[in-house]
């Protein structure tokens, strides 16, 4: 058996030399149809676009996207052209609940939001949004949460998170038709909308929200500032919202150590139940450095602030520090 999968995706690549015969690792962005042809199985991240023109007329009959969003993925292909797929929802789900968790706290000691007092919007409330909810709640915060699709009782409609929200965080999916499309959900109307200043912060994808009607929403001191992890035309960023958002990260949000191998260990077992084959054993994040001790503040274990200087440094680097993302943990 042939594995091709992206040289990006962490911890993986000894499990899979234990259940195929050749694994290829290949950059995500130039896996083409001739790295694939003779391929079993291709394991991706959200820079390989799977679709016919990648997957016609080779062997593959299995394609896992180490991440919890499948837009990349060209879905009414693969049920006609017979190749089973899976992503991995909600394996970095806690890892981005880390980021909104000292998001919040850095907008508290420098912005000034007081969020005992504040109120906390979630659009969207998945794996995700959940997690989001329940740090939220524990910091003391006011919590709204719209999510159309599920309808709970217990959900509001956006229009209400409008107009009561000092925060406004985004967990969606990115679809761009039906009646609960996200594209461009937050658009130059949207910001029209807001009735106080909130802070906008945005982990889900870079679409959901209107890039340049964010930069004027800020520049007309309708939004308070910004955190924004996900970009549209990623890598090639809005640069003048990068210089005014508050915290500007390269799309990490999700990217610990404790999320990587949770897709890890979901694409192995996906993997060994499509071909029939005896699971390897799980994957475990590797160890915090020695020495380090842990006194207690979430900002020791992960600070946005250090992420966003470097990419509004160099935003060039985009891809870099992506793809070459320290060791972060989620927990000791």
């Amino acid at each position: 058996m042939k594995i091709v999968v992206d040289d990006k995706i962490p911890y993986i690549r000894e499990k899979l030399q234990m259940l195929a015969d050749q694994v290829v690792a290949i950059p995500g962005a130039k896996i083409a149809s001739a790295d694939v042809k003779d391929a079993d199985a291709l394991i991706v991240r959200t820079r390989t676009r799977c679709d016919e023109k990648l997957l016609a007329g080779s062997k593959v009959t299995f394609v896992a996207t180490a991440t919890i969003g499948f837009d990349h993925i060209d879905t009414d292909y693969m049920e006609r052209a017979g190749i089973t797929w899976t992503s991995c929802p909600g394996c970095n789900a806690a890892s981005v609940a880390q980021y909104l968790e000292s998001s919040l706290l850095l907008l508290q000691q420098q912005k000034g939001l007081q969020l005992n007092s504040a109120t906390i919007g979630i659009v969207g409330c998945g794996h995700v949004g959940q997690k989001v909810k329940n740090v939220a709640e524990r910091m003391g915060m006011r919590v709204l949460v719209c999510d159309p699709p599920v309808g709970s009782s217990d959900y509001v409609s956006l229009d209400v998170i409008e107009r009561e929200a000092d925060v406004i965080t985004f967990h969606v999916p990115l679809t761009r038709e039906g009646c609960y499309a996200t594209w461009h959900m937050a658009d130059e109307a949207f910001f029209q909308r807001l009735s106080r200043v909130p802070y906008i912060i945005n982990t889900s994808r870079g679409p959901v929200v209107d890039n340049n009607a964010l930069l004027t929403a800020l520049c007309e001191k309708r939004v308070r500032d910004a955190v924004i992890d996900v970009w549209e035309g990623e890598p090639d960023i809005n640069l003048q919202l990068l210089k005014q958002a508050f915290i500007a990260t390269p799309h990490i949000a999700g990217y610990s150590a404790d999320g990587k191998t949770n897709a890890d260990n979901m694409v192995i077992q996906a993997l060994c139940h499509h071909f029939h084959l005896p699971n390897p054993g799980r994957i475990d994040p590797p160890s915090l450095p020695d020495g380090f001790h842990f006194t207690g503040d979430p900002l020791q274990l992960y600070n946005p602030i250090k992420d966003s200087e470097k990419l509004k440094n160099d935003p060039s680097l985009f891809e870099s520090l992506r793809n070459n993302y320290p060791l972060r943990r989620e927990k000791i």
